[in-house]
């Protein structure tokens, strides 16, 4: 059974900072890419960054040079730091890491997600 944790979300101020993390845990081997999507209301979840395994990393256009990704690969955790939110990063954030399973079978397991709500 493998679980993902996020934790950090909260309420901040228009230009203030928050930063994201996601635990797992359960039987894991390794894992693929790694990344944090985000969902507002009445909108379709949308990605805002992804990370593999040996770093390389990819951004939504609306976060670029505000967020970054990072992952800690000996404790399968990856975080998000978010710089200069706008009330439009309000969204409620999940995690999302891609673990492979063997016989070329990767699986995409989700956190429960963590609400960030900047206001303005």
């Amino acid at each position: 059974q493998v679980q993902l944790v996020e934790s950090g979300g909260g309420l901040v101020q228009a230009g203030g900072s928050l930063r994201l993390s996601c635990a797992t845990s359960g039987s894991i081997f390794s894992i693929n890419a790694m990344g944090w999507y985000r969902q507002a209301p009445g909108k379709q979840r949308e990605l805002v960054a992804a990370i593999s395994r040996g770093g390389n990393t990819n951004y939504a256009d609306s976060v670029k040079g505000r967020f970054t990704i990072s992952r800690d690969n000996a404790k399968n955790t990856v975080f998000l730091q978010m710089n200069s939110l706008k009330p439009e990063d309000t969204a409620v954030y999940y995690c999302n890491a891609q673990i492979p399973k063997g016989a070329g079978i990767t699986i995409a397991y989700w956190g429960q997600g963590t609400q960030v709500t900047v206001s303005s």
